[in-house]
Protein backbone atom coordinates (compact mmCIF):
# COMPACT_ATOMS: atom_id res chain seq x y z
CA UNK A 1 0.00 0.00 0.00
CA UNK A 2 1.36 3.47 -0.91
CA UNK A 3 1.93 5.89 1.95
CA UNK A 4 -0.45 8.32 2.14
CA UNK A 5 -0.37 11.98 3.56
CA UNK A 6 -1.30 14.73 1.40
CA UNK A 7 -2.64 14.84 -2.46
CA UNK A 8 -4.52 16.95 -4.30
CA UNK A 9 -7.29 15.63 -7.10
CA UNK A 10 -10.24 16.39 -9.35
CA UNK A 11 -13.07 15.16 -8.67
CA UNK A 12 -15.89 12.92 -9.86
CA UNK A 13 -19.29 13.87 -8.84
CA UNK A 14 -21.67 11.34 -8.09
CA UNK A 15 -24.04 13.09 -5.27
CA UNK A 16 -26.39 9.78 -5.13
CA UNK A 17 -27.29 8.59 -1.97
CA UNK A 18 -27.23 4.50 -1.51
CA UNK A 19 -24.92 3.75 -3.40
CA UNK A 20 -24.33 -0.22 -2.99
CA UNK A 21 -21.18 -2.52 -3.72
CA UNK A 22 -23.13 -4.21 -5.89
CA UNK A 23 -23.67 -1.12 -8.18
CA UNK A 24 -19.53 -0.13 -7.40
CA UNK A 25 -18.79 -3.96 -8.84
CA UNK A 26 -21.48 -6.01 -10.21
CA UNK A 27 -21.20 -9.46 -9.04
CA UNK A 28 -20.25 -11.14 -12.20
CA UNK A 29 -17.48 -9.48 -11.95
CA UNK A 30 -16.27 -11.48 -8.47
CA UNK A 31 -15.13 -14.42 -9.95
CA UNK A 32 -11.13 -13.87 -9.07
CA UNK A 33 -9.66 -13.33 -5.90
CA UNK A 34 -6.91 -10.59 -7.52
CA UNK A 35 -7.39 -6.60 -6.91
CA UNK A 36 -6.47 -5.74 -10.27
CA UNK A 37 -8.49 -5.54 -13.50
CA UNK A 38 -11.07 -4.84 -11.20
CA UNK A 39 -11.33 -1.11 -11.69
CA UNK A 40 -12.28 -1.37 -15.48
CA UNK A 41 -15.79 -2.92 -14.11
CA UNK A 42 -16.48 0.18 -11.63
CA UNK A 43 -19.81 1.29 -11.72
CA UNK A 44 -20.12 -1.03 -15.39
CA UNK A 45 -23.94 -1.52 -14.69
CA UNK A 46 -24.25 2.31 -14.51
CA UNK A 47 -22.33 3.62 -17.30
CA UNK A 48 -23.98 5.29 -19.89
CA UNK A 49 -22.89 8.23 -22.11
CA UNK A 50 -23.69 10.64 -19.49
CA UNK A 51 -22.19 8.77 -16.28
CA UNK A 52 -19.78 11.28 -14.41
CA UNK A 53 -16.96 8.50 -14.62
CA UNK A 54 -16.50 8.40 -18.13
CA UNK A 55 -16.40 11.95 -18.33
CA UNK A 56 -13.34 13.59 -19.86
CA UNK A 57 -13.08 15.50 -16.97
CA UNK A 58 -13.08 12.36 -14.65
CA UNK A 59 -9.68 11.32 -16.24
CA UNK A 60 -7.09 10.70 -13.60
CA UNK A 61 -9.40 11.49 -10.95
CA UNK A 62 -8.56 10.43 -7.49
CA UNK A 63 -11.22 11.77 -5.33
CA UNK A 64 -15.01 10.40 -5.56
CA UNK A 65 -17.93 12.66 -4.21
CA UNK A 66 -20.59 10.84 -3.73
CA UNK A 67 -23.51 11.44 -1.00
CA UNK A 68 -25.21 9.17 2.11
CA UNK A 69 -24.15 5.57 2.55
CA UNK A 70 -22.03 4.82 0.44
CA UNK A 71 -20.93 1.66 0.14
CA UNK A 72 -23.97 -0.01 1.30
CA UNK A 73 -25.46 -3.84 0.47
CA UNK A 74 -23.22 -6.55 0.31
CA UNK A 75 -19.58 -6.61 2.40
CA UNK A 76 -18.10 -7.24 -1.05
CA UNK A 77 -14.47 -6.44 -0.09
CA UNK A 78 -14.08 -6.17 -4.78
CA UNK A 79 -16.15 -2.64 -4.27
CA UNK A 80 -13.28 -1.26 -2.58
CA UNK A 81 -10.68 -2.85 -4.66
CA UNK A 82 -12.22 -1.71 -7.63
CA UNK A 83 -12.04 1.68 -6.97
CA UNK A 84 -8.15 1.55 -5.79
CA UNK A 85 -7.92 -0.07 -9.06
CA UNK A 86 -9.67 2.67 -11.08
CA UNK A 87 -7.32 5.38 -9.24
CA UNK A 88 -9.30 6.88 -6.46
CA UNK A 89 -7.63 7.49 -3.28
CA UNK A 90 -10.37 9.06 -1.40
CA UNK A 91 -14.29 8.51 -1.83
CA UNK A 92 -15.69 12.03 0.17
CA UNK A 93 -19.69 11.43 1.20
CA UNK A 94 -21.91 12.22 3.43
CA UNK A 95 -21.57 8.72 5.13
CA UNK A 96 -20.61 4.90 4.62
CA UNK A 97 -21.80 1.44 5.58
CA UNK A 98 -19.32 0.69 8.35
CA UNK A 99 -17.89 -2.61 6.11
CA UNK A 100 -17.46 -0.84 3.18
CA UNK A 101 -15.55 1.98 5.63
CA UNK A 102 -13.48 -0.65 6.61
CA UNK A 103 -12.88 -2.51 3.38
CA UNK A 104 -11.48 0.80 1.88
CA UNK A 105 -9.27 1.66 4.52
CA UNK A 106 -8.01 -1.68 4.57
CA UNK A 107 -7.03 -0.98 0.82
CA UNK A 108 -5.59 2.09 0.79
CA UNK A 109 -8.45 4.84 0.10
CA UNK A 110 -9.75 7.58 2.62
CA UNK A 111 -13.40 7.59 3.44
CA UNK A 112 -14.28 11.31 4.16
CA UNK A 113 -17.54 11.83 6.02
CA UNK A 114 -18.62 15.02 5.92
CA UNK A 115 -21.53 17.24 7.26
CA UNK A 116 -24.35 17.99 5.10
CA UNK A 117 -22.99 21.70 5.04
CA UNK A 118 -19.50 21.00 4.34
CA UNK A 119 -21.11 18.05 1.48
CA UNK A 120 -23.62 20.10 0.58
CA UNK A 121 -20.77 23.13 -0.13
CA UNK A 122 -18.13 20.79 -1.98
CA UNK A 123 -21.34 19.47 -4.32
CA UNK A 124 -21.86 23.24 -4.93
CA UNK A 125 -18.08 24.71 -5.61
CA UNK A 126 -17.85 20.77 -8.30
CA UNK A 127 -21.27 21.70 -9.80
CA UNK A 128 -19.99 25.09 -10.74
CA UNK A 129 -16.32 23.89 -11.93
CA UNK A 130 -15.87 20.46 -13.13
CA UNK A 131 -11.90 21.33 -13.21
CA UNK A 132 -12.40 21.97 -9.38
CA UNK A 133 -8.85 20.55 -7.62
CA UNK A 134 -9.61 19.22 -3.60
CA UNK A 135 -6.48 18.89 -1.23
CA UNK A 136 -6.77 16.06 0.83
CA UNK A 137 -4.50 16.08 3.84
CA UNK A 138 -4.98 13.21 6.19
CA UNK A 139 -2.27 14.36 9.05
CA UNK A 140 -4.47 17.55 9.32
CA UNK A 141 -7.44 15.60 8.71
CA UNK A 142 -8.77 17.96 6.40
CA UNK A 143 -9.91 18.41 2.89
CA UNK A 144 -9.81 21.89 1.27
CA UNK A 145 -10.96 23.80 -2.32
CA UNK A 146 -7.55 24.65 -3.80
CA UNK A 147 -6.75 28.39 -4.16
CA UNK A 148 -9.89 28.39 -1.41
CA UNK A 149 -8.69 28.33 2.49
CA UNK A 150 -12.23 29.50 3.39
CA UNK A 151 -13.54 26.40 1.93
CA UNK A 152 -11.77 23.58 4.49
CA UNK A 153 -13.65 21.15 6.16
CA UNK A 154 -11.97 18.75 8.85
CA UNK A 155 -12.83 15.17 8.84
CA UNK A 156 -12.90 12.59 12.00
CA UNK A 157 -10.57 8.96 11.37
CA UNK A 158 -9.77 6.28 13.66
CA UNK A 159 -6.44 7.09 14.89
CA UNK A 160 -5.24 3.31 13.80
CA UNK A 161 -6.03 3.59 10.63
CA UNK A 162 -4.83 6.83 9.84
CA UNK A 163 -1.56 5.57 10.91
CA UNK A 164 -1.96 2.60 9.27
CA UNK A 165 -2.26 4.51 5.94
CA UNK A 166 -0.13 7.48 7.15
CA UNK A 167 2.85 4.92 7.06
CA UNK A 168 1.39 2.92 3.54
CA UNK A 169 0.79 -0.27 5.79
CA UNK A 170 -2.41 -2.83 6.29
CA UNK A 171 -2.86 -4.48 9.39
CA UNK A 172 -0.49 -7.31 8.54
CA UNK A 173 2.23 -5.11 7.61
CA UNK A 174 1.81 -3.29 10.58
CA UNK A 175 2.49 -6.46 13.32
CA UNK A 176 5.24 -7.41 10.57
CA UNK A 177 7.03 -3.67 11.47
CA UNK A 178 7.38 -5.50 15.30
CA UNK A 179 8.86 -8.78 13.82
CA UNK A 180 12.44 -8.09 15.31
CA UNK A 181 11.15 -7.04 18.68
CA UNK A 182 8.93 -10.23 18.72
CA UNK A 183 12.26 -12.25 17.52
CA UNK A 184 13.77 -10.98 20.60
CA UNK A 185 11.46 -12.18 22.43
CA UNK A 186 11.29 -15.32 21.58
CA UNK A 187 15.17 -15.26 21.52
CA UNK A 188 15.23 -14.64 25.32
CA UNK A 189 12.19 -16.46 26.15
Amino acid sequence: MTAFSTFESTIVLLPLDDIDTDQIIPARFLKGTGKRGLGAHLFADRRAPDFPLIAPEARGAQILLAGANFGCGSSREHAAWALTDWGFRAIVARSFADIFRENALKNGILPVALDAAAHAALVAARSARADLVLQVDLVAQRVTVAGDPDASFGFAIDPFARSCLVHGVDELGYLLGFEPRITAYEQRH
